[in-house]
């Protein structure tokens, strides 16, 4: 069964979380929101994942700078300062008993509101934004981190930004959706991702890296969501003299890969031992093993 970088058991303490929703903690079981509301109806919204480590999120600024460029570019007033928000993250991992807890990914969602009926025009929205923080305790398995995910190249292609921006995080998520049911029918864990063009672009849900004679290489990154875990992971390289290289490269150029792997917030750096039936390594080969040392270590200090 496709499993991808997540462990889809559920943590039994996940049942008793209280979700903050618009600044009001509440249990999970009644946490709601409008039938009318924006993200429900229409997708019209940006969100975040966060990892929680030692009781501090993991590299904030960056991803609320993400999300306020991401609401901006979308016209959508978040209604509250970054300052306030922060309270409220906060708020939601201290409520819940998660101060000093590792293994915890909070999904912030921010729609622009509630509409006054189903239509498209902004200008129906009759109240402020929909600001919702789920903290759930979620950890990606130890074997997944070391044993690795097979990859499965989809016939869904990543958008220019014409159609619609992949830096956008958006709630409109069909494209990657539909990447990742073609995926999972594949008998794969996730899905390649081409551009236009036919060059590799990035994973559903993730961001792609291959390793050949020494060299990092990952997409030009005009066809993917501006990754903080694919940034943090290219800042290691350099500042270990690890040559990096962001540029376009081919499906023949991953399947003579000496190693991949995939990045993202949730589980770091994880191997990708198979594509297309192609296997690249038994479990995960050495750059990985070093970057995921290094990126912990980066973790270790940002949260400092």
């Amino acid at each position: 069964m496709a499993k991808g970088t997540h462990d889809f058991t559920a943590d039994p303490r996940n049942e008793m979380i209280l979700i903050n929703v618009n600044g009001v903690m509440t249990p999970r079981a009644e946490a709601t929101v409008s039938v009318f509301d924006s993200g429900f109806m229409l997708g019209d919204g940006v969100w975040e994942g966060l990892r929680v480590h030692k009781g501090k999120i993991a590299f904030l600024d960056a991803h609320l700078d993400r999300l306020f460029e991401g609401s901006k570019a979308i016209a959508m007033d978040i209604g509250i300062s970054r300052e306030t928000l922060v309270e409220r993250l906060y708020e939601s991992i201290n409520g819940n008993g998660m101060a000093d807890q590792d293994g915890v990914h909070i999904r912030l969602m921010v729609t622009r509101g509630i509409r006054s009926t189903p239509y498209q025009d902004p200008r129906v929205v009759i109240s402020p934004a929909t600001i919702v923080i789920i903290p759930e305790y979620k950890d990606a398995l130890p074997t997944t981190v070391e044993n690795g995910i097979r990859l499965f190249t989809v016939h869904v292609r990543r958008g220019d930004p014409a159609v619609q921006d992949q830096k956008l995080n958006s709630h409109s998520k069909l494209n990657c959706i539909t990447a990742c049911i073609q995926a999972t029918q594949a008998g794969a864990d996730e899905a390649l991702m081409l551009d236009p063009q036919g060059f590799v672009a990035t994973c559903n849900s993730t961001h792609f890296f291959i390793v050949r004679k020494g060299e990092v290489w990952t997409s030009s990154g005009d066809y993917c969501l501006g990754g903080i875990t694919r940034a943090n992971i290219i800042r290691i390289c350099r500042e270990n003299e690890i040559p990096v290289y962001e540029k376009n490269f081919s499906l023949t150029d991953v399947y003579g890969a000496d190693e991949a792997f995939v990045t993202g917030t949730f589980a770091g750096v994880v191997p990708a031992t198979e594509v297309d039936g192609r296997i690249l390594t038994k479990g995960r080969g050495p750059m990985v093993e070093r970057l995921q040392g290094l990126y912990k270590a980066m973790i270790e200090r940002d949260v400092v």
